[in-house]
């Protein structure tokens, strides 16, 4: 059974940074690509990145520039760091696994992590 679970969040001012790390289990890693997904209140679950296999990524235009997605094989980890931090940013921040990174069959939602950014 996949299981991911998410941490890393909190508040943090506007321009500031975090890092979310999304630990994955119960299945093989290479298997699957990672995505992450956000939640803002009243607004529907949106994909923010993405890291395939071979390590490419993909990112939202919100997110280029400004966030990078990166995969820890030996700690079954992927990470979000995420820099000059918007209040749009604001969020719970969630990550699944697919096949692919233009898939729609992603599974493995944990209970996310919340992000609060600041003005």
């Amino acid at each position: 059974e996949v299981q991911l679970v998410e941490s890393g969040g909190g508040l943090v001012q506007a321009g500031g940074s975090l890092r979310l790390s999304c630990v994955a289990s119960g299945f093989t890693f290479d298997d699957y690509v990672i995505g992450w997904f956000r939640q803002a209140p009243g607004k529907e679950r949106e994909g923010v990145s993405c890291i395939n296999r071979d390590g490419s990524t993909f990112h939202t235009d919100s997110a280029k520039g400004r966030f990078t997605i990166s995969s820890d094989y030996a700690k079954n980890t992927v990470y979000l760091q995420m820099n000059s931090l918007r209040p749009e940013d604001t969020a719970v921040y969630f990550c699944a696994v697919d096949t692919h990174c233009s898939g729609y069959k992603w599974k493995g939602w944990g209970q996310g992590t919340q992000v609060t950014v600041s003005s």
